[in-house]
């Protein structure tokens, strides 16, 4: 039977994400975030949800209405406060959403270490500050690292820009961002992208997230999503 991973709703696509459930979400600024999937977590119903993200969501769409719903208690991010960043702060401030923040190149680093399976990694970044607190530190050629672990998820929502019925993923400029490292880290990946095309279409050296690491394609044709 030919392989197939295209699916014909964003329904489809997030079916079985349940309560407690951890889920990255692609994005830097408004590059690369998958809203419509977001949105489909957000009609699912799925409650208590630890979400792994660049920021904590902009604006009243995709994150920023998952975290103002109410259904998500954790978020680990690199930018809370961005700007528009109103109803995380709402949330954060009445002492609904707990917050574990991240350096951004420690973040991005800890998912490639679990898509990679490494087990851990030391890194001189955040060391003297609060973030290393309760956290290993060793000392390295005169210079303290503090030891970072992996981060995995249950499900990995991406936004792409071209995609074959396998699953294979190409990205578009900034929109790329965190999409790669996040389908390798999350036992479920599930992607939203402009494009389908043929196999054998896509140059495979242009290929930058192979179709292993996709579980499900669904097709979003909306102008909206691509502008950046």
């Amino acid at each position: 039977m030919p392989i197939d991973k295209i699916v014909p709703d964003v329904a489809a696509a997030v079916a079985g994400v349940k309560d407690g459930d951890t889920i990255m979400i692609s994005g830097f600024g408004f590059a690369g975030v998958p809203n419509d999937l977001i949105h489909g977590v957000l009609d699912s119903g799925a409650k208590d949800l630890t979400v792994i993200s660049n920021n904590a969501g902009t604006g009243t769409e995709g994150l920023a209405a998952l975290i103002g719903s109410g259904r998500v208690t954790r978020i680990i991010c690199s930018y809370p406060r961005s700007k528009g960043s109103d109803l995380f702060d709402a949330r954060y401030a009445a002492g609904e959403i707990d917050l574990e923040l991240v350096p951004q190149g420690t973040l991005s680093e800890r998912m490639r270490a679990a898509g990679a399976g490494v087990a851990g990694f030391y890194t001189p970044t955040g060391v003297g500050t609060d973030l290393a607190e309760g956290k290993e530190v060793r000392n390295f050629d005169g210079r303290d690292y503090v030891l970072e672990l992996p981060l995995r998820a249950d499900l990995a929502l991406v936004q792409a820009y071209k995609a074959d019925r396998w699953g294979n993923l190409i990205y578009r400029k900034a929109a790329r961002n965190f999409g790669p490292v996040m389908a390798m880290a999350a036992d479920l990946t599930v992607v939203q992208v402009r494009e389908i095309v043929p196999l054998g279409e896509m140059d495979p050296e242009a290929i930058v997230t192979p179709s292993i690491f996709v579980d499900r394609v669904v097709h979003i044709d909306n102008d909206r999503e691509w502008d950046i």
